[in-house]
């Protein structure tokens, strides 16, 4: 069994010695540039012989245990006498800076002490801790001098207290190994296409290449991306995976098969992140205050840790609750902190993708030996877009200027100066198109900020100049109001948009990196906002964001809404960000049912020259579908016309009993059909799906289609929601599938910017901002049905245009057998 731990000083001292609660409250997304400011303030004080940012190493044996510790000292101070002082700078935001510096502080400046001592060979050295508060920007330095034996017994004590932490992680990857390399396939036979799919996965990750795989549903996509996954673990060439997802269930789904691995023998680290509203205990939301799960959590932590590692494999929701409620721990938190340790983890696209919360901290050598594992890939796409746009709107700046106006003037006077800028915004809308309209077609707008000659209407290539120093004079003086409230002083300096919060490291120790906000809860990121003041607050943050990212692949455009005006920072095109986001890890493997075209998704998800495609053709016969397109139209200004014939050829559907779905483009159709349908073939049982559905109605709607019924069952569903994709409905328990229309996202004013310009980069705009999204949604939907060797089933494509191209084109080869049905 391997005997080194390789961890950073800070994850060693944070490990033992950190306690007290979370801290939860307002803390500034200006936090960490805040105190590398100061770090460079202080630094920039040194003299000629004093160096800054000292890298030191050393390995510290406990019987058979060596730990091989690092870090970066903030500064290495030479005094006249030439003794050496070692210097750790923390920046504070508490009300008042500690009177003799926390336990955990010191301890990082001792071990750095330690190692400068061994490599310098000296008998003792200067220790020297200092604290500045970024409000007022006081200091307060406390020094001590130690000599080389308290040191080495210090850093052994440290060492002490770590090892049984280490010693259960290193036995766990020691077994972790061996089952991953025992671990034989856990079904009796790889399903046609699934084989093929495996060793593309293997093949990428063991060549550090990209992957975009599109797969058949039904092969089981899931278990061909994690078994060969966990293989390539086994054998070495990689150390953890996450595994990324747009929905709940498909986080279900990757479960289920660890939990077959599991069964056959691996023994793997996992754990499911779930969204920090869904898992908190607390009914009425998450604040920490007097919440007996944050006071003290890190008191606990340690002993739940290693009772939770040293116990469980699997750590789903219910497993990381009931270890929660056990150690008295916030059980999002404890999700989080458990993650440093996994093999595994099942989590959102955004924990990797999403700027405000991504894993930006994830340690680079780990980051180098971590794949993704990108599940339903084609929702990346708009998930993509959404995530590096930004918006702001009108109203809650006007009333922050008149809620503030007597108690915090500064605050005001910046809120009303980006009223007064959106009040020019909308005179410009106005004048370009009329009030109450879209700017998008007027000319020469002349809103503040933008020449005309670069401006169309409300839509510009450039964001107005002055908006990013409005912004920072109002979230600076935003944050010191929400430092107020919340009893602490607030920075007094510097750009309130110069970082933004960050969710903690995964896989291991906490690089050496620039200081954060000391009190800050790692799952800060995530926490919701209700006060108007910091939801403006938290959406200026990400407009500033956003300006720092803003190239030619970004437009702005402006509209007046219901007597709002909102200004929009739209990203056109994800895939350089998508890219960059995932720039470091060991490879990205893109997998799902509707990667087509092919070549249209890997231009949006960012792939290289050399990265690997994989096309695998479906294992099912056509003669498992029967096929039919209505020829009807279900353009917009037809859909009421459509109504009646959809009603007639569904009740001729269900005249067998069977169970079947049927897809909508909208609720308001679904309904106007339903309403009919119901009139016509009143015996028939029927489910609707609603909006806003919870996870446990979405599962009693799944649950009603039992296989072996004998009256039947039609559900209507809306295209492209949650049971259009990622649900598993084998069998009889789903029969036939209606798709109505062929997806095209509804005409507006994003999508048509999205056609000019890719018609623009020399490619088909429409095609990229309707047809093949719109088609996908459609392809999903028909992947409900079939999903085993042995099913059959019937599809109805309803719309006339399935007849014509480019849709004819993207159908599935097994469904072009199809007969049209007059």
């Amino acid at each position: 069994m391997n005997n080194r731990v390789a961890l950073s000083v800070r994850a060693l001292v944070e490990h033992v010695y950190r306690s007290g609660g979370l801290g939860f409250g307002f803390h500034s997304a200006s936090a960490l540039a805040e105190g590398t400011r100061i770090h460079q303030a202080v630094q920039r004080e040194y003299g000629e012989l004093d160096r800054k940012e000292v890298f030191l190493k050393t390995e510290i044996a406990v019987g058979s245990l060596i730990l091989a510790v690092e870090g970066r000292c903030d500064g290495l101070l030479a005094g006249e006498d030439g003794a050496l002082t070692v210097e750790e700078i923390k920046s504070s935001s508490e009300p008042e800076l500690p009177a003799e510096g926390k336990k955990v502080h010191w301890a990082q400046a001792l071990l750095y002490a330690y190692m400068a001592v061994l490599e310098r060979e000296l008998p003792d050295i200067g220790v020297r801790l200092t604290y500045v508060d970024t409000a007022t920007g006081e200091r307060r330095s406390f020094e001590r001098t130690e000599t080389r034996a308290a040191l080495e017994a210090f850093a052994a004590e440290t060492a002490e207290r770590y090892a049984p932490y280490a010693e259960l992680l290193l036995r766990h990857e020691a077994a972790m190994r061996e089952s991953a390399r025992q671990l034989a396939f856990p079904f009796s036979a790889y399903r046609p296409g699934q084989r093929h799919l495996s060793g593309a996965v293997y093949t990428s990750v063991s060549e550090r290449v990209n992957l975009f795989a599109q797969a058949p549903t039904g092969i089981g996509k899931t278990m061909s991306a994690l078994f060969p996954a966990v293989k390539a673990i086994g054998e070495g060439r990689a150390r953890a995976f996450l595994y990324l997802t747009a929905k709940t269930v498909t986080r279900f789904a990757a479960q289920e098969a660890l939990a077959r691995l599991a069964a056959g023998g691996l023994v793997l680290h996992a754990v499911t992140l779930t969204a920090k509203d869904k898992i908190c205990f607390r009914e009425e939301g998450c604040t920490g205050e007097s919440c007996p799960f944050a006071e003290g959590y890190y008191d606990r932590l340690g002993e739940g840790l290693m009772d939770l590692l040293g116990s469980e494999t699997l750590m789903d929701r219910s497993v990381i609750e009931a270890y929660a409620r056990k150690h008295r721990l916030c059980p999002f938190e404890l999700s989080l902190d458990v993650s440093y340790a996994c093999d595994a983890v099942i989590c959102d696209y955004n924990y990797v993708f999403d700027p405000r919360i991504g894993f930006k901290r994830l340690a680079d050598e780990r980051r180098k030996e971590t794949v993704l594992l990108i599940d339903e890939a084609h929702n990346l796409v708009d998930r993509g877009r959404e995530m590096y746009s930004a918006q702001l709107t009108k109203a809650p700046f006007l009333a922050i200027s008149r809620r503030y106006r007597a108690a915090d003037r500064r605050l005001a006077a910046a809120a009303k100066a980006v009223n007064a800028f959106f009040v020019q915004l909308r005179k410009a809308c106005a004048a370009a198109d009329g009030e109450e309209a879209t700017a998008a077609g007027g000319r020469g707008s002349g809103v503040p900020g933008t020449g005309a000659a670069e401006a169309e209407g409300g839509v510009w290539k450039e964001p107005p100049a002055e908006l990013p120093g409005l912004l920072e004079r109002f979230a600076e003086a935003a944050e010191a109001e929400l430092a107020r409230a919340a009893g602490r002083p607030s920075p007094a300096g510097g750009s309130p948009g110069a970082a933004g919060a960050e969710l903690p490291l995964l896989f291991g120790p906490v690089p050496e990196a620039g200081p954060a906000d000391p009190g800050a809860p790692e799952g800060a990121a995530e926490a919701e906002a209700e006060d108007p003041l910091l939801e403006a607050y938290f959406a200026a943050q990400a407009m500033l964001r956003t300006l720092r990212t803003y190239d030619e692949r970004y437009l702005t455009y402006a509209e007046v809404l219901r007597g709002d005006v909102r200004l929009k920072l739209f990203n056109l095109d994800p895939s350089h960000l998508l890219a960059q986001a995932a720039k470091g890890f060991r490879s990205r493997i893109h997998f799902s049912a509707t990667l087509s075209p092919l070549a249209y998704y890997r231009d949006m998800l960012g792939a290289g020259e050399n990265d690997y495609s994989l096309v695998v053709p479906s294992p099912f016969s056509p003669e498992q579908w029967s096929v039919s397109i209505l020829p009807v139209s279900t353009r917009y200004r037809d859909r009421e016309g459509s109504v009646e014939r959809l009603a007639r050829a569904l009740a001729a559907l269900t005249e067998t009993p069977a169970n079947r779905l049927v897809f909508f483009p909208s609720y308001a159709y679904l309904n106007r059909v339903y309403e009919r349908f119901a009139e016509l073939a009143p015996d028939v049982r029927t489910l609707v799906q609603a909006g806003g559905m919870d996870e446990a109605a979405r599962e009693a709607f799944l649950a009603a289609f039992q296989p072996g019924s004998r009256e039947g069952l039609l559900g209507f569903a809306v295209l492209g929601g949650v049971f259009a994709e990622g649900v598993d409905l084998p069998g009889d328990r789903l029969s036939g599938v209606m798709v109505v229309g062929v997806g095209l996202p509804q005409v507006g004013l994003e999508r048509e910017l999205l056609r000019r310009f890719f018609d623009e980069q020399g490619k088909n705009g429409f095609d990229y901002a309707y047809v093949y999204p719109g088609m996908t949604k459609v392809l999903q939907a028909g992947g409900r049905l079939i999903r085993g060797e042995s099913d059959t089933g019937v599809i109805v494509l309803a719309d006339d245009r399935f007849l014509r191209q480019p849709y004819a084109d993207l159908l599935p080869r097994e469904w072009r057998g199809y007969r049209v049905v007059r």
